[in-house]
């Protein structure tokens, strides 16, 4: 009896810790972090990238197996969590896989960088909200 329950706890704490995506960050020039007043830019694949950039790092998120809250708009979201901790003003993806046969998730390459200028000025993609 004592075996089961060891066996019980250990798949509760696995489902429970593996539950969201696996985030993969490597960052090569962090700078300040970010007041919440300042704006972030979320840019989509389609959206250009200003000119005289900094750039603070990446980001990569990929299914753990038993992701969820992996939609896009939640991916984005957190990734604007992370950039404003690193200094950045600016979320670029590079590569989007969308959810198929073998993911439920999306799964997203993301570059961080820090523009000096007006990011409220730049097209960028717009948080839908739920």
């Amino acid at each position: 009896m004592k075996q089961l329950s060891k066996v019980l706890i250990l798949i509760a704490v696995i489902g429970l810790t593996s539950c969201s995506p696996k985030v993969t960050s490597n960052f090569i020039n962090p700078k300040p972090k970010l007041s919440i007043d300042e704006k972030v830019a979320l840019l989509d694949l389609e959206h250009e990238l200003p000119k005289n950039l900094t750039k603070i790092g990446d980001l990569r998120f990929q299914d753990s197996g038993f992701s969820t809250d992996c939609s896009f708009n939640s991916l984005m979201n957190r990734a604007r969590i992370e950039a404003r901790k690193n200094g950045a003003n600016i979320v670029k993806v590079i590569d989007k896989k969308k959810p198929d046969l073998l993911s439920s998730c999306y799964r997203l390459k993301i570059e961080l960088y820090k523009y000096e200028g007006d990011v409220s000025s730049l097209l960028q993609y717009e948080l839908k909200i739920d």
